[in-house]
């Protein structure tokens, strides 16, 4: 069953005391050592922090729709890459119990679920939304970059039944994304905050359907206010 499969990752570890955990999910077709490559190559470092491990799993390989059924690894399946096309929640849903146990891993570690952000590119972005707004509502946070959720996701109608408090969403979109379009993010973003998830969108000017430096820093600072480094001595 694809809920016991084990994900092989890359991982950046911390140079000092491991205190909280962000795991990276790519975009459709790459790995993590692809992304956190891209990453470095943009950086001209990895993502690092001295507390903090980044994790960033590759998705399995499976039939893609949108690629006319050819083997990819994607994180879920699509029907199609639009905002109007309807979500394929038999993928959707079976990945999520696959990343639980990545997220348990951390826990068993010692790592408390208010310390670990959820987040990625693309695809990985959407796939972070679900995990973490469906399954994981008390995580530290969540990224989306050059993301969006499809128009009446299942994702929409579980936070109208949300009680909990809604972890932070930091969004992040290039206006001039020909892939997943600039609108499509936005109206992800106001969605969710109709929905009462606290969020923050930020629109790069000339930016396509990638990542950028602006963009990193960006993401590198929040993930620093969501995630400080413990007082000496805490437990």
């Amino acid at each position: 069953m694809a809920a016991h499969c084990s994900l092989s990752r890359c991982v950046v570890a911390p140079a000092g005391k491991h205190s909280a955990s962000v795991i990276f999910l790519h975009g459709s077709g790459d790995s993590g050592q692809g992304i956190k490559s891209w990453i470095r190559e943009i950086l001209k470092q990895d993502l690092a922090f001295k507390h903090i491990k980044v994790i960033f799993p590759t998705a399995p390989t499976r039939p893609y729709t949108p690629m006319n059924g050819a083997l990819s690894s994607v994180w879920f399946d699509r029907y199609k890459i639009s905002i109007q096309s309807p979500e394929h929640l038999e993928s959707m849903d079976s990945m999520c119990q696959v990343l639980t146990s990545l997220i348990n891993e951390e826990v068993n570690m010692g790592i408390m679920k208010n310390r670990i952000l959820l987040g990625g590119f693309s695809m990985g972005g959407a796939m972070a939304m679900h995990l973490a707004y469906r399954y994981h509502k008390d995580v530290a946070g969540v990224f989306a970059l050059s993301s969006f959720l499809n128009n009446g996701s299942i994702l929409y109608k579980a936070l109208k039944e949300a009680k909990s408090s809604l972890p932070e969403l930091f969004q992040c979109h290039g206006v001039a994304d020909e892939l997943v379009l600039h609108k499509w993010g936005e109206e992800t973003n106001n969605l969710l905050k109709s929905l009462g998830v606290s969020s923050s969108f930020h629109s790069f000017p000339n930016l396509y359907h990638e990542l950028n430096l602006p963009e990193l820093e960006q993401l590198r600072s929040w993930i620093l206010q969501k995630l400080p480094e413990e007082p000496t001595g805490a437990q």
